[in-house]
């Protein structure tokens, strides 16, 4: 397959300069690159405006014009030459000599048809269009029209010859992709014309090595046009209907091979019996069970029911727990927990922070009040003789449950029995790290249990999490009272101040969170320090005590002030979005974000959820600037419209891009997408899963020899994605 690998300076038109720029830019180096590099919308080039009809608000026009008048402008607009029927061929300066084009600012070209006439601008390549845009000529001119000091014109349209009488128009009849561009590339001569003249180039050399990916029954069932057909009209269309064919089979490919190497993986896992077998659920979990102080929600039920059958099933268990802020998801996990502890092995749970893995470990202490296991937590600040006893009652089996952070990927740090994981906050772990807790069991490696309280749409967790299974809790505690969301311009600070006295004096606390994007924007840290100077202003000690908290500090010092909030010692907390994950304060009441519309949907969300945690009613208030973009406008009414966080997730893939949660598009995802989206194509996504999993049903490893064709694309190098299931 020469031509598809050839380096793409060899294609005529691009050269060493041209390769460089496309291989920085847009990450194309070869003829492969280029052809799968496909239009991100087309114009359409069907139609003839006249001159009359153009206005402003279209996007794009087409005139066919014959050229009535051209100038030359200097400097400051000054006229270096006009034609006229008396003017000189070659044009001249004042003094009678031949023109220097370098001196020449802007070429002005009138045309006009029988409706008007309207003017042709260009800065550039202005030798070049004097040349060959002669008056008396006719012409096709193409651009975005634009009204200047009340006249249309079109600046740098693309020109083309006029047809023929009785020849059909060129480029009429035809839809023009527009692909992804930069300045660089603009400035480097790869404009949109330079682009489709490539593309041309390289499918006439590539097209006939292409390949067809997916086997003849698959075309059949899903009435999918030949790969070929697809590229030729994803470029080129023939017509809209031929764009609707190449764009459905060039999408439900990519999510097809997106789903079927996530889910073969998963099925290949399914079939070996290479699970820790749990059959038994034993005491410790029936005396934590019945010494509940309230009644497990329906889905908490639900979700163990699901992980007990995993842990029973003799495979090992991988699954994906979701679950709002406040979920209960740490009740689950300390009753899967004592599942395996029942069964004779021992769990750990892993979290991102140290606060975030003394509060997990608080909170599971209190637990297991009523049983017999012991847990321990690891983290960087346990002492020599804290780990010391650890590693060795993780060694003997009298621990039962480890809490940590990183420190439990340490090699010294060993189990007699590890037969399950939990990993809290997953997606701020890499998977290399969660891999080595792989070493830590005995020979069959430990079940998985993976949670997150980030709210996941359905299409990006069928993608990113594709071999996980996964189970949603999808129902809040009895007894929590909505949190009332609020948003407040900069004008209502004293009602927000009398506001919170008002809730101090009730006893709550209250959290103030200001953006800070990275640690180092001195902006940002001087917005947070004013506002933290402004709260002790208005907030004087005594009675009130306020304490700040950054990424700037040391961990000591962090620790002392998100201490002093927890205890109840602080009534208000001042920070970044360090508290985004970890601190559980039922005392406090109220969450004020301040400039809430630099802040992303999911993350308002997860910084909401801060508050609400105790019986007490709750309020979330989002403080705008005083300039706020439609988008980020959008972001908040949704905010204050609902607590769902599920909706909002959806909500944000939509408005956003599918990124990796937090704003880079599509980043994040296993494989690359070219066409498809997360965002538009969901419905697809999931035709394409279904299907695929049809596929994997009758041959799981894909090795009759119909399917081919899909075993040698999966062995491409785009398709070796990181096994989430060898977490363990």
């Amino acid at each position: 397959m020469d031509a598809l690998s050839s380096d793409i300076q060899f294609l005529p038109g691009v050269g060493p300069k041209r390769a460089q720029l496309l291989k920085s830019e847009l990450e194309v180096a070869t003829l492969s690159d280029l052809i799968h590099l496909y239009p991100f919308r087309y114009i359409d080039r069907s139609s003839l405006q006249r001159i009359a009809e153009v206005r402003p608000d279209l996007a794009y026009v087409q005139i066919l014009g014959r050229v009535t008048r051209v100038t030359l402008f200097g400097p400051s607009g000054s006229v270096f030459w006009q034609s006229s029927p008396g003017a000189p061929e070659v044009p001249t300066d004042a003094n009678g000599k031949p023109l220097r084009f370098n001196a020449v600012k802007r070429l002005s070209v009138w045309v006009a048809d029988a409706t008007g006439e309207m003017e042709m601008v260009f800065f550039k390549g202005i030798k070049w269009n004097f040349d060959r845009l002669k008056p008396g000529l006719t012409f096709l001119f193409f651009g975005k029209p634009v009204a200047y000091n009340g006249r249309m014109n079109i600046v740098h349209p693309e020109v083309d010859p006029a047809p023929a009488p009785g020849q059909a128009q060129a480029g009429v009849g035809t839809l023009t992709g527009v692909y992804t561009s930069t300045e660089k590339l603009k400035n480097g001569g790869v404009t949109g014309k330079v682009m489709n003249r490539l593309q041309a180039a390289a499918l006439a050399k590539c097209l006939p090595e292409i390949r067809e990916t997916l086997p003849d029954y698959v075309l059949r069932e899903k009435g999918l046009y030949p790969l070929r057909y697809a590229l030729q009209n994803i470029h080129f269309p023939e017509s809209q209907e031929a764009l609707a064919k190449a764009t459905y089979r060039l999408k439900f490919e990519e999510l097809f091979f997106l789903q079927l190497s996530l889910l073969k993986q998963k099925f290949i896992r399914s079939r070996g019996e290479n699970g820790i077998p749990m059959p038994k659920v034993g005491p410790d979990f029936n005396a934590c069970f019945n010494a509940l102080p309230y009644e497990l929600t329906g889905a908490q039920k639900r979700v163990i029911k699901e992980i007990r059958s995993d842990l029973m099933s003799g495979r090992q268990m991988n699954r994906l727990l979701q679950g709002d802020v406040g979920s209960g998801k740490t009740m689950v996990a300390v009753l899967s927990a004592l599942i395996a502890i029942g069964n004779g092995y021992q769990a750990c749970l892993m979290a991102p922070t140290e606060v975030l893995a003394q509060q997990h470990y608080a909170n599971i202490c209190r637990y297991l009040r009523p049983t017999t296991v012991k847990c321990a937590l690891l983290t960087g600040s346990s002492t020599v003789r804290e780990r010391r006893e650890i590693h060795a009652g993780l060694q003997d089996g009298s621990i039962g449950i480890i809490v940590g952070t990183h420190a439990l990927l340490e090699d010294i740090v060993q189990f007699k029995a590890l037969g399950l994981a939990v990993i809290d906050e997953q997606h701020r772990f890499g998977v290399e790290q969660r891999a080595r807790l792989w070493a830590k069991g005995p020979n069959i490696p430990p079940h998985v249990l993976v949670m997150t309280a980030t709210p996941i749409p359905r299409t990006l967790a069928m993608t990113v999490y594709g071999d996980l299974d996964v189970s949603v809790i999808d129902e809040m505690p009895p007894g929590r009272k909505p949190i009332q969301t609020l948003q407040i311009g900069q004008g209502k600070r004293a009602h927000l101040y009398r506001f919170m006295k008002a809730e101090i004096d009730k006893g709550r606390q209250v959290f103030v969170v200001y953006p800070l994007i990275f640690e180092s924007e001195k902006m940002d840290l001087k917005n947070l320090q004013e506002g933290y100077e402004d709260i002790v202003r208005n907030f004087p000690f005594p009675p009130y005590k306020v304490a700040i908290v950054h990424g700037q500090q040391t961990p000591d010092e962090k620790s002392f002030n998100m201490d002093a909030f927890a205890s109840g010692r602080a009534n208000i907390l001042v920070s970044t979005t360090v508290i985004e994950v970890g601190v559980d304060v039922p005392n406090a009441s109220v969450m004020v974000i301040e400039s809430a519309e630099r802040f992303g949907l999911s993350q308002l969300h997860q910084l909401r959820g801060r508050v609400g945690r105790g019986a007490e009613q709750s309020y979330c208030i989002l403080v705008r600037d005083i300039k706020v973009s439609k988008e980020s406008q959008k972001r908040i009414d949704l905010l204050c419209s609902t607590e769902d966080g599920f909706e909002l997730a959806e909500a944000d893939l939509r408005m956003r891009g599918p990124g990796d949660l937090e704003g880079t598009q599509q980043s994040g995802l296993p494989v690359a997408l070219n066409i498809a989206s997360l965002a538009k194509d969901g419905v697809l996504l999931g035709e394409a899963r279904r299907y695929a999993e049809k596929v994997l049903t009758a041959d799981p490893t894909l090795e009759q020899p119909v399917n081919a064709p899909l075993r040698e694309e999966l062995r491409k190098d785009k398709y070796e994605i990181k096994d989430f299931s060898k977490i363990s």
